[in-house]
């Protein structure tokens, strides 16, 4: 058997009721991704792409099978414990950002470090860091009605990766900004990826993204229907 990675999903199934039809959003789906992956999972509409990323994520719960995140089994686990996982070693990246609109660039990225009881010192110089490192030098001031969108969607990257995670969970995260913005995300996390070891897995539609992962998983009715791995 293959090493398990820093995700494993085993034999997963996710079953959804819509009125009085079952929907099999996953179908007895096996998945290991291997640390330091930048990955893609792509597909049609239906294919299980977010399902599989919120199972990850701890969002979701399987009908049937094992999630397994860096040899946890989140079913194993309690409420508490698996929120614990999710804030401490899961970071997230959404279509629409998922901003608190109130709250400055500095403070959503600081949210997390906050609720993890990091001091004001240290929260300070990690996403002062963290800002400069997405190219928000000088704007962490600025609430999300007052930035573009693709600063936005640097805010929420920002976010994800100060707590250092095991895992960056991206959904569709280029989805919302134009062509040249999306290069210029795509250009960050990928250094994020090489330079800091951080692992990727998005769900997409983009080809944008789909040309630069590592390994393209392509979906099909919750199955998985082909695995290409490039160098």
């Amino acid at each position: 058997m293959t090493e398990r990675g820093i995700v494993y999903l085993k034999d997963v199934t996710k079953v959804y009721q819509q009125g009085k039809v079952d929907v099999r959003a996953v179908d007895n789906l096996t998945l290991n991704i291997s640390r330091g992956n930048f990955a893609a999972l792509c597909g049609p509409s239906g294919s299980g792409k977010t399902t599989i990323l919120n199972l990850i994520g701890g969002l979701d719960v399987p009908t049937g099978g094992d999630v397994f995140l860096e040899g946890n089994n989140l079913a194993s686990l309690t409420r508490s414990q698996v929120a614990a996982i999710r804030r401490d070693r899961i970071g997230f990246v959404f279509q629409a950002y998922n901003l608190i609109p109130v709250m400055t660039a500095y403070e959503n990225a600081e949210f997390v470090l906050k609720l993890q009881g990091n001091s004001e010192a240290e929260c300070r110089e990690r996403v002062m860091g963290i800002l400069k490192e997405v190219g928000l030098e000088g704007l962490e001031n600025r609430r999300p009605d007052e930035m573009s969108g693709g600063q936005q969607q640097r805010v929420a990257i920002a976010r994800a990766i100060v707590t250092r995670p095991a895992i960056v969970l991206a959904d569709e995260p280029t989805a919302n900004v134009d062509s040249v913005t999306a290069d210029a995300l795509l250009d960050l996390m990928q250094g994020l990826n090489r330079n800091s070891g951080i692992t990727f897995l998005f769900s997409t539609h983009d080809q944008r993204v789909m040309d630069r992962a590592h390994r393209l998983i392509l979906l099909r009715d919750g199955k998985i229907e082909s695995d290409e791995v490039r160098n």
